[in-house]
């Protein structure tokens, strides 16, 4: 490995006991996301086709078609699937349009943006606001942010696209047939695709098509997120075909018993012991994860994966435990995970004690790795710095329960950002200073604000997630800062102004129970103020990495989004798989549960 110099980040400081400023403001709005029950022939929920597509994606890495294939032929390969997967039958045509996606796929990859063409319906808009018109070449966007045209079309255009808002397979091969044109990314009913296929297969250009939830021609709509990953489909990104459903359980493996003594040597007290087991217990894993993702990303996909950077991974997570023992003390939470607190079950003192010892670790493991020295140096100092940010955030909400008061939505974001988003920014850091990549001030620049918002977004998520929660004790019952109770505060009147007061304030009203809370914030439209919060800070997240030029790193945190927050795995078509993988997704047809799935889904 090549080791070039890196240095450590620049965090600001303020003066000890100086309570900083609020130096934040709300992403820009996104269009509103519609909602419209999808036509019968087509798998009805997000969670369903997802499985579906990477159903899809594995059955053609098996059997590897070649494209083009004729239509009769891609409806045989759909019913195989369709009679595999055990769902209806009247969803073949659906997937066979994502079979036909799939074949083309990496041949679309290698195609410049600026020799393809972005064809999007006119039956996106909403039409009866839209004030959009029309020439002989389709719908003229005039900007005014009501739908997702706006958004496509201008990220589109800045890659170098061509777009075209219009309807037609006679457009389509009028520009074929300039030559400018040499792929396709297009958006269309079932019905207009199944027309299109013939001209396709006979012009042989590299064309993936999202198929619309809906064909009656007014206010449809579309999965978005597929739309965007096949517009930045770029073979460039060599991490595009990385299946991060299995590094992410590669990462996990590594917190077995077995895994964490090879690696971190055998405990040496009852002390050791128990942190070991906590750090072994329930948890997402996404930090360690994040930070091998970064190194894959940047070392490069055929790179041999170092033993040591499992070293660094389980540093990352050692950080993250450490600093969850010493949230459930501070915010005496009795349950984690399903399972009594560390405190809970040992008592504070050990807690605390078996906390310091984890954070000690992290730092133990981080020396011990075998890199650089410079290397060594900038790890240290990342940690460091995110350990302070975090520890200062955590501050911030423990003295505001000295003296409860309501708090602003963009008061607790603030403390979203100094508390979740410091460990995310830790573990990209960490894992690209592992890969020897230097990190110019405008990198780190851009992994901090793609960190800040990743975080926001998934404390947003967590807040949203309380809604209902039994498991473990929530910020809702705990009378909290969330983001919920300030969305409901800002917008209570009269009676209710004066019981959300009362919740900032600690003083729960007698006889209240928590889903009356729930039911308040619901009837307050709170809930639904915080999903537009959540979207709105994912779509920062992928905004932010705009200006970061290596394509590879770009396109695999653009993924890393969409795997966090919709983290539905299928294991595969793959016959060895058949026999161990669960179907564990909610308001799923009835006919895909009777099948043999292979899908793993988690939350």
């Amino acid at each position: 490995m090549i080791h070039e110099t890196i240095y450590p980040p620049h965090m600001s400081e303020l003066p000890r006991n100086e309570v900083p400023p609020i130096s934040l403001s709300l992403p820009k709005p996104i269009a509103p996301a519609r909602y419209r029950q999808p036509k019968k022939n087509i798998p009805q929920t997000p969670g369903e086709r997802t499985q579906i597509l990477h159903a899809v994606r594995n059955y053609v890495a098996e059997y590897s078609p070649t494209p083009p294939v004729p239509v009769a032929e891609l409806a045989e390969h759909a019913d195989r699937l369709v009679q595999h997967l055990g769902i209806l039958p009247i969803y073949r045509d659906y997937v066979g349009v994502l079979i036909n996606n799939e074949l083309w796929r990496e041949q679309l990859a290698a195609v410049p943006f600026e020799r393809r063409l972005l064809l999007m319906p006119k039956c996106l808009r909403v039409e009866s606001k839209c004030p959009a018109p029309f020439d002989e070449f389709g719908l003229l966007c005039k900007q005014c942010g009501l739908c997702s045209i706006q958004d496509l079309q201008n990220e589109a255009e800045r890659l170098g696209y061509a777009v075209l808002v219009a309807e037609g397979s006679a457009i389509v091969m009028s520009l074929i047939q300039t030559g400018q044109i040499e792929a396709i990314v297009g958006i269309s009913c079932l019905s207009v695709l199944e027309r299109s296929f013939p001209y396709m297969e006979a012009a042989a250009i590299p064309g993936v098509a999202v198929p619309l939830l809906q064909d009656d021609c007014i206010d449809t709509t579309v999965d978005l997120d597929w739309v965007w990953d096949y517009i930045h489909l770029t073979a460039d990104d060599k991490t595009r075909r990385l299946d991060l459903g299995s590094l992410r359980s590669e990462v996990d493996a590594w917190f077995s018993d077995a895994s964490l003594t090879a690696i971190m040597g055998a405990p040496a007290d009852e002390t050791e012991r128990i942190g070991r087991e906590w750090l072994a217990r329930a948890g997402k894993r996404w930090r360690p994860f994040l930070a091998v993702a970064a190194w894959r990303a940047l070392a490069g996909t055929d790179a041999a994966m170092p033993e040591d950077l499992k070293k660094v991974a389980v540093a990352v997570e050692c950080f993250h435990k450490a600093s969850l023992i010493h949230d459930d003390i501070e915010d005496e939470d009795a349950t984690r995970y399903g399972e009594p607190t560390l405190h809970a079950e040992h008592g504070i003192a050990i807690a605390l004690n078996v906390g310091d010892l984890l954070i000690g670790e992290g730092y133990r493991l981080l020396a011990a790795a075998d890199i650089s020295a410079e290397q060594r140096a900038a790890m240290i100092a990342v940690a460091a710095a995110g350990q302070r940010e975090l520890s200062r955030g955590q501050g911030a909400e423990l003295l505001w329960a000295r003296k409860p008061e309501p708090l602003s939505s963009l008061q607790v974001i603030d403390i979203f950002k100094k508390k979740t988003a410091p460990a995310f920014e830790v573990a990209l850091r960490i894992g690209a200073i592992f890969a020897g990549i230097e990190l110019h001030d405008e990198v780190a620049d851009v992994l901090r604000a793609y960190s800040e918002a990743l975080g926001i977004a998934y404390q947003i998520r967590d807040d949203i997630a309380d809604l209902g929660q039994t498991e473990d004790t929530s910020d809702i019952a705990g009378l909290r800062p969330s983001l919920l109770l300030a969305a409901a505060h800002e917008r209570a009147e009269c009676d209710n102004r004066k019981f959300t007061s009362a919740l900032w304030e600690r003083r729960l009203p007698e006889a209240t129970t928590v889903a009356q809370i729930e039911q308040l914030y619901r009837d307050l439209k709170a809930d639904e103020r915080c999903k537009e919060l959540l979207e709105r800070y994912k779509e920062e997240a992928i905004r932010s990495l705009r200006d970061l030029e290596n394509p590879s790193l770009k396109g695999l945190l653009r993924r890393v989004v969409g795997k966090i927050f919709n983290d539905t795995e299928i294991k595969g078509w793959c016959k060895e798989f058949e026999a161990k993988n669960l179907l564990n997704v909610t308001g799923t047809d009835a006919s895909l549960e009777k099948s043999e799935p292979r899908v793993v889904a988690t939350a």
